[in-house]
């Protein structure tokens, strides 16, 4: 027999429980809330982006390995949260580089981003300012570093050179980025020839895109994005006036395989600001810039789009901050996909660390605000990560909150 004592439902209290929430009419907002993680937004970015495109973004060199190998190092990881160690509000503020980051991580230099789509490096650096973060331009980037500049008047710009086979491109660029307030640059030195990145190839992928019956194809369910690429400005490098070809053709005729440390030293003596040496995949390396004197390092197999195969950045990590002691600069790239894989590269020891694919789905899947969406919810991760381990800021991020679990074990040390 039943205790429940039953009674007819109340009109106003079905009238609380039955608020429907408001529709939103705005399609990008609409699509932009359903996404979650950064794998949400790269499943609206593929829906919405030309196959050639989305690919050049998604892809990287021969097997992929590379960036595979990346991504499942920062799945296996072990987070050791401390109990009874209260973190009631939480600052995910950091210092870098001489300055204030309001979060552990920057925007990446990518190239090409207007292809993505069209608001491109402007977007990017828009957000960053907004969001109180760096934003780094590519030598090979479509939008213009003077444009950047007004685009990110207030931010930090930093920007990311290539040497190039003709050095009075490089060293002008330089001078320009330092002209227009740019503070970091960001000496690239994994590019002394293209990788083979293969699914450009089978794509027929070149720089400007070029029509083919599969392109055109292809297009018919994604009208949006051939109205914006036939209604606004051209698709061209910013900085370079070398245009036609696969993306491996453009590299190999610009870049120079002789760069040496002689090229640094000339870097170093033209730019004011900071400089920074991204590319670096050995412990060996890292010393040794630490000890010519620059201010920092980028640990990047370049998302895994050179080298395939090449060693995985989070994995050097721990061995390159304890050979390069506490008081140097060591960032990380490639294969970030999560605020978690954030929290536990400052844990082993990086002093930030930087986003390139997880922007650039953000804003193939919504422009400016996806762009937005991406950086708001790895802060979202970030905080709950780190408030779930019961730590306040970055600083409190140390080795026994993460163990890398063993997947690879190499069979002799390097």
């Amino acid at each position: 027999m039943s205790t429940v004592q039953r009674q007819f439902p109340k009109p106003a209290e079905l009238l609380e429980l039955m608020r429907f929430k408001k529709p939103e009419l705005n399609a990008r907002r609409r699509r932009l809330d359903k996404a979650l993680t950064i794998d949400d937004l790269r499943t609206i970015a593929k829906r919405r982006t030309p196959r050639a495109a989305f690919d050049y973004t998604d892809g990287a060199a021969e097997g992929e390995l590379s960036l595979g190998r990346a991504r499942q190092a920062f799945k296996d990881i072990e987070f050791h949260p401390g109990i009874l160690s209260p973190a009631p509000s939480v600052d995910t503020s950091c210092e870098i580089l001489g300055a204030r980051s309001a979060l552990p991580f920057g925007i990446a230099p990518t190239g090409f981003t207007r292809l993505m789509q069209t608001e491109g490096e402007v977007a990017g650096a828009g957000a960053a300012g907004a969001a109180g973060i760096p934003f780094t331009l590519s030598t090979l980037g479509t939008t213009s570093i003077e444009d950047v500049r007004s685009a990110n008047p207030a931010g930090r710009n930093w920007f990311q050179l290539y040497v190039m086979r003709e050095r009075q491109i490089s060293y002008d660029l330089a001078r320009r980025a330092a002209d227009a307030g740019f503070d970091t640059l960001m000496f690239t030195v994994d590019t002394p020839i293209a990788g083979a990145r293969l699914r450009d190839k089978r794509n027929g992928f070149s720089i400007p895109p070029q029509l083919t019956l599969g392109t055109v194809v292809n297009a018919i369910p994604r009208p949006w994005w051939w109205i914006d690429f036939l209604t606004t400005p051209t698709l061209e490098f910013a900085s370079l006036s070398s245009t036609g070809g696969t993306v491996g053709e453009l590299l190999n005729a610009a870049m120079d395989p002789t760069i040496s440390f002689a090229d640094l030293d000339v870097i170093r003596e033209l730019w004011p600001g900071k400089i920074v040496v991204k590319g670096v995949q050995t412990v060996a390396d890292s010393v040794r810039l630490r000890d010519v004197g620059v201010d920092g390092i980028v640990l990047s197999n370049h998302g895994g789009r050179q080298l395939d195969r090449a060693p995985i950045p989070f994995h050097l990590l721990p061995k390159v901050r304890a050979a390069v002691g506490e008081d140097f600069t060591v960032m990380i790239d490639t294969g970030i996909m999560n605020g978690a894989d954030i929290v536990a590269s400052v844990a082993l020891g990086a002093d930030f660390t930087l986003i390139g694919r997880a922007y650039l789905y953000g804003l193939m899947a919504g422009g400016r605000e996806g762009v937005d969406k991406t950086i708001e919810i790895l802060r979202t991760e970030i905080e709950r990560t780190m408030a779930l381990l019961g730590v306040s800021s970055p600083a409190e991020l140390g080795p026994h909150h993460v163990t890398q679990l063993t997947r690879y074990i190499p069979l002799h040390d390097a």
